[in-house]
């Protein structure tokens, strides 16, 4: 089973509200596509007992579309495939059918820029840890939203806590799969984080090293020469990697590398990199000030250039 989720005339306050209204995505108009057919929205419904649901059989990718294309549609698509294998997962689809039906979803949507968001995870045939009877099920939603952070917080730099929570050691978790089950810990430290007037929550790895922020890839400056933990113990995102192709054609100087938090004062830009995110500069992890200055200025420049913003 597919299914393609549209959403239309969204408006940017219903974008920042999603997670506070009473009726939630379940109660939007429009339609799905379900199976081949477009079904009403509300109609659209999947069993309580769903593998996925119970056992975080799921997978899941976060992408953007500027002026009407998806930014780098591919690299996503090779990576939700690749997530399914961590999972063992069989994806019923390739490459070029996700992105034939991403672009059809957005042209459905009516929207130019947006939020796109692939799953696919496993059905109800099974309610037990084994899943090697249940079927695959995959959808694509699109909707509209402008940021992750509040406009005016992004651009003056947004304040980190530091999660409670470490991310896994590779050998005991499919730290390389964008999956549902690796934001567990990810959506209690942001929540907390918020809780107590911060923006997001800096994740530390297994050793105790910087690894990311709950959603995002991290970046430092120091002395003109960005700094950024190795990306061996986390997922290495698509917008980061992004943003390593913009620092080498602009000759900026990139150390991949562990990063302790002792260290933390030492730098004085920082900023975090994701779909949702794009670049946010970064005012304070903590008691560590940070000021957004001229190396985070001009990959948000670059950057913007980049996607057509």
């Amino acid at each position: 089973m597919t299914i393609i989720y549209i959403e239309k005339n969204m408006n940017h306050s219903d974008a920042n509200s999603i997670a506070s209204t009473s009726s939630g995505f379940d109660q939007r108009d429009g339609f799905i596509w379900v199976d081949g057919r477009l079904v009403p929205w509300k109609e659209a419904k999947l069993h309580v007992l769903s593998h996925g649901l119970h056992y975080a059989s799921s997978i899941f990718e976060g992408e953007r579309a500027y002026n009407g294309k998806i930014f780098k549609s591919r690299e996503h698509s090779q990576r939700f495939l690749r997530s399914a294998e961590y999972l063992n997962f069989e994806l019923p689809y390739s490459v070029d059918e996700l992105i034939m039906a991403k672009d059809k979803v957005l042209e459905a949507s009516g929207l130019r820029n947006a939020y796109v968001r692939p799953i696919a995870w496993r059905g109800s045939e099974m309610i037990q840890v084994a899943s090697r009877n249940n079927s695959t099920h995959v959808a694509i939603a699109v909707w509209d939203w402008p940021s992750m952070f509040a406009p005016e917080e992004r651009m003056k730099g947004i304040r980190l806590d530091i999660a409670q929570y470490r991310r896994p050691a590779p050998d005991t978790a499919p730290i390389h799969a964008k999956s549902a089950g690796g934001y567990m810990i990810a959506t209690i430290s942001k929540d907390l984080a918020e809780q107590d007037g911060f923006a997001d929550a800096l994740m530390l790895d297994y050793e105790g090293y910087v690894a990311e922020a709950t959603g995002a890839n991290i970046f430092f400056v120091r002395n003109g020469v960005l700094h950024t933990p190795k990306a061996d113990r986390f997922l290495n995102g698509i917008t980061r990697q992004t943003v390593l192709e913009i620092a080498a054609e602009m000759q900026i100087e990139v150390i991949e590398e562990r990063i302790s938090v002792s260290q933390l004062g030492h730098f004085s830009e920082c900023f975090l990199t994701g779909t949702g995110a794009e670049i946010t500069p970064v005012a304070a992890i903590k008691e560590s000030l940070f000021n957004p200055g001229k190396v985070t200025q001009l990959l948000m420049q670059k950057y913007d250039q980049l996607i057509g913003k």
